[in-house]
């Protein structure tokens, strides 16, 4: 493969980055014990008949000259068995196969642990790489929280409670009427962080492994797919996660996942969120009492770290550095006392929208919808259907205008947002009570 000097810069680049975890080149600086490793490469082992020094290094995300080591030690300890070359060139990579001794010896390792995969990191390479990562190093500017929240109808009053919030690193709770784009703020958060951070597969435990990198929860950038060649491969280079949580959120949750069978566990969903932004939407709707999870986040929240134990018993501490933002409709003093509050550092306060801002976001959504809007018929809309106890609320313009654009469509007719349409639209969409 040929490399461009473009290339090259990128690789000097990164090499540059002190906070990219490096390629070990022995045994302890892997953080394992010996014995861990020795029982992992035979497990990789069974997973074909023969396996060779590369296949070996690419499925425990080790390099080649430790695979190579651990390959050594197994045919010493007569567990591994040497099959010939893997190709007809004799630059092939050696073929080797567990004996039965070595069957043995890997289904015993697999009754102590099934995992099989990357080799995990310790617990110190771990809390440590978090600390040069942590998401209070990345300053946010006030264009970057423009450019994030570009699209959404939003007061300048509010922006400008955002910006510092979101710089803390610290919790936010966004609270107000529903529908009025809290979430959708909590979700914006994804855009504001540019640095990248490094994930593990697997933290290993007092012999234990936790299984920590998640697909569906962290999005490995593209040079992911072409490492530099001196970065620790037991981690994944990802965009700092944002990971968003709801009603289904419960106390178990937030502890390690065991399962006894693989004895292998399961990393908490905010543990995952380290590094990035952890969102519990809809907070106050869980099974849980509020004031409960609050609670279970007291020392979290205040000192940045948290504990979690084994089945064992065994305790350990953790890092707890993430922007964690509550978002709730309902009001805080009915979610906790005085005491958990204190622990949300900023309170910010969602709105309904103006009627300026509510036809805004009228206007934006019918153009992205191709609903030509009769901005008269609008205003006669608002004037009829917006008094009283009834406010105007975010979330009204898409459902009128999406049931407009269905009705159109079902019924061959233009679409346009008149008033004959708007007042059908509001009927077929709200309760009369």
């Amino acid at each position: 493969m040929q490399y461009s000097p473009s290339q090259d810069r990128e690789d000097f680049a990164v090499a540059l980055d002190p906070r990219m975890p490096v390629v070990p080149l022995s045994f302890e600086e892997t953080g394992l014990e010996l014995s861990f490793l020795l029982r992992l490469a035979a497990k990789c082992a069974t997973e074909q008949d023969t396996v060779t020094a590369s296949h070996l290094a690419g499925r425990m995300k080790l390099s080649k000259v430790l695979t190579n080591l651990l390959i050594k030690e197994l045919m010493k300890l007569s567990y591994l068995e040497a099959r010939g070359l893997a190709g007809e060139d004799v630059k092939s990579d050696i073929r080797y196969a567990l004996s039965m001794k070595g069957l043995e010896y890997a289904q015993a390792a697999q009754r102590q642990s099934e995992y099989v995969g990357p080799a995990p990191v310790s617990l110190d390479a771990f809390c440590q790489q978090v600390g040069v990562q942590s998401i209070h190093h990345e300053r946010i500017t006030s264009e970057r929280l423009a450019r994030s929240l570009d699209g959404l109808v939003l007061s300048p009053a509010l922006v400008e409670k955002l910006g510092p919030a979101v710089n803390s690193g610290r919790s936010i709770l966004l609270y107000g009427p529903p529908g009025n784009g809290k979430t959708s703020i909590a979700e914006r958060t994804f855009e504001l962080f540019i640095q990248t951070i490094w994930v593990p597969y697997a933290i290993e435990v007092g012999g234990y492994v936790i299984s920590f990198y998640d697909e569906a929860m962290h999005q490995a950038v593209r040079e992911a797919t072409r490492p530099h060649p001196k970065a620790d491969q037991r981690w994944v280079e990802c965009r700092r996660p944002v990971i968003k949580t709801g009603g289904e959120l419960t106390l178990e949750l937030l502890d390690l996942t065991h399962n006894p069978g693989s004895n292998v566990y399961e990393a908490p969903v905010h543990l995952k969120a380290s590094g990035g932004v952890f969102i519990i939407d809809d907070f106050g709707r869980q099974q849980d009492r509020p004031q409960a999870l609050i609670n279970r986040w007291i020392v979290p929240l205040e000192r940045g770290y948290d504990f979690l134990t084994l089945h064992t018993g065994k305790k350990f501490k953790v890092p707890f550095d993430e922007l964690v933002v509550f978002s709730t409709n309902i009001p805080p003093r009915e979610l906790s006392d005085e005491a958990g509050l204190r622990r949300l550092k900023y309170k910010i306060y969602v709105n309904n929208p103006s009627r300026d801002e509510y036809v805004r976001i009228f206007e934006s959504y019918a153009r992205s919808v191709a609903i030509n809007l009769a901005r008269d018929d609008l205003h006669v809309f608002y004037e009829r259907k917006y008094r009283g106890d009834t406010l105007a609320s975010c979330y009204h313009p898409k459902y009128l205008l999406d049931f407009i654009s269905s009705y159109c469509d079902f019924n061959d007719l233009p679409k346009v947002a008149s008033l004959e349409m708007l007042e059908r639209a509001w009927g077929g969409v709200f309760t009369l009570d």
